[in-house]
């Protein structure tokens, strides 16, 4: 993983723990159980980091209920 890379995903972890009200090594922890961290968030950053940061919350919060980390 890249430094761009590296600071996206800490941004997203970040921002996620904002959003959700949950804290970062839990935010960390479902997306690294659900594979959301490695199959989706890094491999698709050349996307994900276009995207303004309140379609990125909403997408990665839909794919977590998607893969039920998160209640629906």
């Amino acid at each position: 993983m890249d430094k761009n890379t590296l600071e996206f995903v800490t941004y997203c972890i970040s921002k996620l723990s904002q959003t959700l009200k949950l804290s970062q090594k839990e935010v960390y922890t479902r997306l690294y159980k659900s594979g959301i961290l490695y199959d989706y968030i890094v491999p698709s950053y050349d996307v994900l980091h276009t995207f303004s940061s309140r379609y990125l919350m909403e997408d990665l919060i839909d794919y977590m209920k998607e893969k039920g980390v998160l209640a629906k």
